[in-house]
């Protein structure tokens, strides 16, 4: 303010020169007043993201910490589109958009990263997985790093290695979970094992340095640049230091502490000048002072939460004076800082209490940092520092603290952390189910039943393989199927009734997977569906056997037109498919026929696509088995069959009402000895066959004990035979 005004002042009384010379004498006022510029040493702020900004220093890394770096280099954004539908249904074209840059991260070698958070997200979990798609590149920053491939791609001959500089670089990052741009990034940075050494902090130091001064409880440390008396001056405010560098070089040693046998301090001087203090005495001791501020909070890095900014006060009554927070851009945890600050509490209220002590001579034992006695002045006394003048050598002192500082418990909090899922390679099965009654029928129900053993699955992206060619399906989400198979041979069933007392045992590919009992009135609704290779079942009781094995009870067998594989049983090993768990039902025209047709899954875990070819093929268009046999010999000697149909899709068995057809027309194919070559066939429209003696005595001497079946005659297909008798 005194600047503009005297800067006007001057202008108006004497010009230009006179605007000069009052706007320096208003700097010298304000500069009295407020303070000049000055530079800041390293400091605690809000976590960063990684930006491109020309001229940002990189900081050294220490330890364990949290950081975001600065981005080096980076290309455009790739795009890559898919088209899914046509084929009479609408057509849809997604694009997805991946990028490559690179960031780095410390001026200094590093040992590895950690975890990596985008958007506040983890993109990189503790066990080195990238939770996109993409590769990811570290370099350690030493001095024979070689230059990354992609990045010479693009700058050529021009292309640095960056070394003594530790950066990643990431190649293709899907950007679709970070609304297709660069995420803001935070990287999890171990440059050292063990706590942060002083030693390791002043590295850039070439003077002979002795460190006599640990740093217990600093995990982390991030050194942006600035004078290295200024990061001293910022951890002394926790951990006291006194430097003394009267020997052959810099020492710095703690004074917050004293073990053993302390000196006590030789007899005081008398001086002969006037103006020195206690001239006779040669002790001057003050108590209080202008009172500099209370340090009442220490502001980190919790190494507990995701090394987010924390806080921890000291404990104890408000102490006199303006309270003031110490901002440390460091990696602790909370009982280690709650300690921290308590000291540094305790300190301030001690060493408002100091003492100057003049000495004939200078005893090379009594340095800065040393604690000592002092003869007629109870507690123990650190020395801060010495002065060496013709009057003798004047130590400055400060009392220590009685004892050990409070030492409660300090809290992290809690942190709502993202959840750190281990990405797992892909399951998969792909099968036709039967007609469930809804639509039209003339299309293939094909479905792909994706899963993974880990609830880390990220989803897969779907093909159909069909003689070398691929047909995209579009992705599956990250929706698990429940899916495992039987863990012992399956009896064969009539299919007829609920079994009560039947057990199933079932291996689930995921511990987590969790099935259900159900009532006989959930189960009427279709409750507890589940596909048992081709046989579709449902089940009322599901125990837990441990170790993700499920025992089933109370089976209904052959549902849905199934029970022809109801009544050959099955295998250990069979497929087992919760479709209640809904599993993704495919685009029939993409597909194309199920027969010798792969669907395809592609994961983030996966090396290579998974394949399954689909089971059960041709099952939603085939008709089901005719039921009720008849067969009459009538006197005249002739056959009379008869049979009762049933309709894909009607599962309802509605009294008063036709079953419904289903197909385009009613047709029927009854047969004589083998079903695929049989020796002689008859078609007919109705469900009832009347063979005449006349042709049966032929076909009797020609094919004694022949069977006669019948087959419904579908739009698409042929049903499973009927058996209707024996040929006699």
């Amino acid at each position: 303010m005194a600047t503009l005004l005297l800067s006007a002042l001057g202008s108006a009384v004497g010009g230009p020169i006179g605007g000069a010379i009052g706007a320096l004498a208003g700097q010298q006022i304000d500069r009295s007043l407020v303070g000049g510029p000055r530079r800041e040493g390293p400091r605690l702020k809000e976590l960063s993201v990684s930006t491109s900004t020309y001229g940002t220093p990189i900081a050294r890394q220490h330890g364990r910490m949290r950081s975001a770096g600065s981005i080096i280099w980076a290309t455009e954004l790739a795009e890559s589109s898919e088209a899914t539908g046509g084929k009479g249904g609408p057509a849809l074209t997604t694009y997805a958009y991946s990028a490559s840059f690179a960031v780095a991260l410390s001026s200094r070698p590093i040992r590895d990263i950690g975890r990596i958070w985008a958007d506040g997200n983890l993109l990189r979990g503790a066990a080195g997985d990238l939770k996109v798609g993409g590769a990811m590149r570290l370099y350690r920053g030493y001095g024979d790093q070689t230059v990354d491939p992609l990045i010479a791609s693009d700058r050529g001959a021009a292309c640095p290695a960056f070394r003594a500089m530790a950066y990643v670089v990431f190649e293709d990052l899907q950007l679709a979970d970070f609304g297709n741009r660069i995420p803001a990034l935070t990287f999890e940075i171990i440059a050292d094992d063990g706590e942060v050494t002083l030693a390791d902090v002043l590295e850039p130091l070439e003077e002979p340095l002795i460190c006599e001064r640990d740093l217990a409880g600093l995990q982390g440390f991030a050194l942006e640049g600035g004078r290295l008396g200024e990061v001293l001056a910022v951890l002394a405010a926790t951990w006291p230091l006194a430097l003394d560098a009267g020997g052959g070089g810099l020492a710095i040693r703690a004074t917050d502490g004293a073990a053993g046998a302390l000196p006590l301090l030789p007899p005081p001087a008398a001086a002969r000048d006037e103006e020195s203090f206690a001239r006779n005495g040669g002790i001057r001791h003050m108590r209080g002072g202008a009172g500099s501020a209370v340090p009442d909070a220490l502001r980190y890095y919790d190494a507990a939460r995701d090394f987010l900014p924390g806080m921890q006060r000291a404990e104890g009554r408000a102490r006199p004076g303006e309270g003031q927070a110490i901002d440390l851009p460091g990696a602790l945890a909370a009982p280690a800082a709650r300690a921290l600050i308590n000291a540094a509490a305790a300190r301030h209220g001690r060493g408002r209490e100091s003492l100057f002590w003049r000495l004939a001579e200078l005893d090379p034992a009594l340095t800065p940092g040393t604690a000592v006695r002092a003869q007629g002045f109870p507690g123990i006394w650190t020395i801060e520092s010495w002065e060496w003048s013709e009057e003798g050598v004047t130590l400055e002192l400060r009392r220590l603290p009685r004892g050990p500082a409070r030492q409660p418990a300090g809290d992290a909090g809690t942190v709502l952390a993202p959840p750190d899922l281990v990405a797992t390679p892909t399951l998969l099965q792909a099968f036709e189910l039967p007609w469930e009654g809804a639509g039209t029928g003339d299309q293939p129900l094909i479905h792909a039943a994706p899963s993974s053993s880990g609830a880390g699955w990220r989803g897969a992206a779907l093909h159909a393989e069909r003689g070398g060619t691929l047909v995209s399906l579009g992705g599956t989400g990250p929706r698990r199927c429940v899916i495992g198979h039987a863990a012992a041979v399956v009896p064969p069933s009539p299919a007829m009734l609920l079994e009560r007392g039947a057990e199933l045992d079932i291996q689930l590919v995921s511990p987590d997977f969790a099935l259900t009992s159900a009532t006989p009135e959930e189960l009427a609704n279709g409750a507890n569906r589940a596909l048992l290779g081709g046989e579709v079942i449902q089940f009322a009781g599901a125990r837990a056997l441990g170790g993700g094995t499920w025992r089933l009870s109370g089976l209904l067998r052959g549902r849905g037109g199934t029970e022809g594989t109801a009544l050959a049983g099955h295998a250990a090993g069979t497929p087992f498919v919760l479709l209640n768990a809904a599993p993704r039902l495919l685009d029939p025209a993409r597909v194309g026929p199920s027969e010798g047709t792969a669907i395809l899954a592609l994961g983030l875990a996966d090396s290579t696509a998974v394949s399954a070819t689909i089971a059960n093929p041709g099952l939603t268009l085939r008709p089901l088995t005719p039921v009720h046999p008849r067969a009459f010999r009538k006197a005249d000697g002739s056959l009379l069959f008869g049979w009762i149909r049933r309709a894909r899709g009607g599962w309802n068995w509605a009294d008063g009402v036709d079953v419904p057809l289903a197909e385009q027309t009613e047709a029927y194919r009854v047969g004589l000895g083998p079903v695929d070559l049989p020796a002689a066939y008859w078609d007919v429209s109705t469900p009832s066959l009347a063979l005449p003696a006349a042709t049966l005595a032929p076909l009797a001497a020609a094919h004694p004990g022949a069977p006669f079946w019948v087959r419904q005659v579908g739009s698409f297909a042929l049903s499973p035979p009927l058996f209707l008798t024996a040929l006699s």
